[in-house]
This record gives C-alpha cells, sequence and structure tokens, in this order.
C-alpha cells in the first residue's frame, strides 16, 4: 500500500473512532515535514442539525478541532509515527464548517515522501 493511501486511511479510521463517521473524501499531500490533508464529508446528521444554528456552528467547531487535538495524544500518534517513519512535533487542525470541509497539517521531525 502507498503511503499516502495508508495514511489516509489511518485518518480516516481515527476520525470515525471519535465521530462514529470517518470523511467522504480525503487529499494528503507529503510537502517537505508536512502531511497536509483535506477531508470532506466529515459531519454527521446531527452536527449539521445543531450546525444550522449560528451558535451550534460555534460549538460544532470548537468540540471537533478539540477532539482532533486529544485524539493526537493518544496511541494513534505511535501508529502515526511508525507509518512515517518520524516523529509527529506539530498538529494544526481546523474546520469550516459551512463548507463541511477540514484540514489539518502534520509537522514531522524529518522530511517525508512517497517511496
Amino acid at each position: 500500500m502507498k503511503k499516502t493511501a495508508a495514511f489516509n486511511e489511518l485518518i480516516r479510521k481515527v476520525r470515525k473512532d471519535l465521530f462514529s463517521k470517518g470523511p467522504e473524501r480525503i487529499h494528503t499531500t507529503f510537502v517537505d515535514n508536512m502531511a497536509v490533508t483535506m477531508l470532506h464529508g466529515n459531519m454527521t446528521p446531527t452536527e449539521k442539525f445543531i450546525a444550522s444554528d449560528p451558535d451550534g456552528k460555534d460549538m460544532v467547531h470548537a468540540a471537533r478541532t478539540k477532539m482532533i487535538q486529544k485524539a493526537y495524544t493518544t496511541d494513534f500518534t505511535e501508529r502515526l509515527e511508525q507509518l512515517m517513519g518520524t516523529k509527529l512535533v506539530h498538529l494544526f487542525s481546523d474546520m469550516k464548517v459551512e463548507e463541511d470541509i477540514a484540514i489539518s497539517v502534520f509537522v514531522f521531525e524529518d522530511n517525508i515522501q512517497e517511496p
């Protein structure tokens, strides 16, 4: 399995485990020591309903970004580092609730690339 496909599958699994629904589409690009991942179709029907209200939109955004940050402090980080062959040093994550698009930038200690 190509590294990008394995990386995307790992990202999909952790998000499915966290939110009971994984993203419908994931696109990852490796650049130097970063993996830039764009995720489409993330929200559950309940989150979409909550986000239909302006206050609810902020709640969904805050909950998702906090949960993602927390997830990467678990054994998931070890599996990610094992796959990439280098240590994860930073994770930046954000979501545009209105369009149901999330982006994560994984910053690793060493350069990574698709073999």
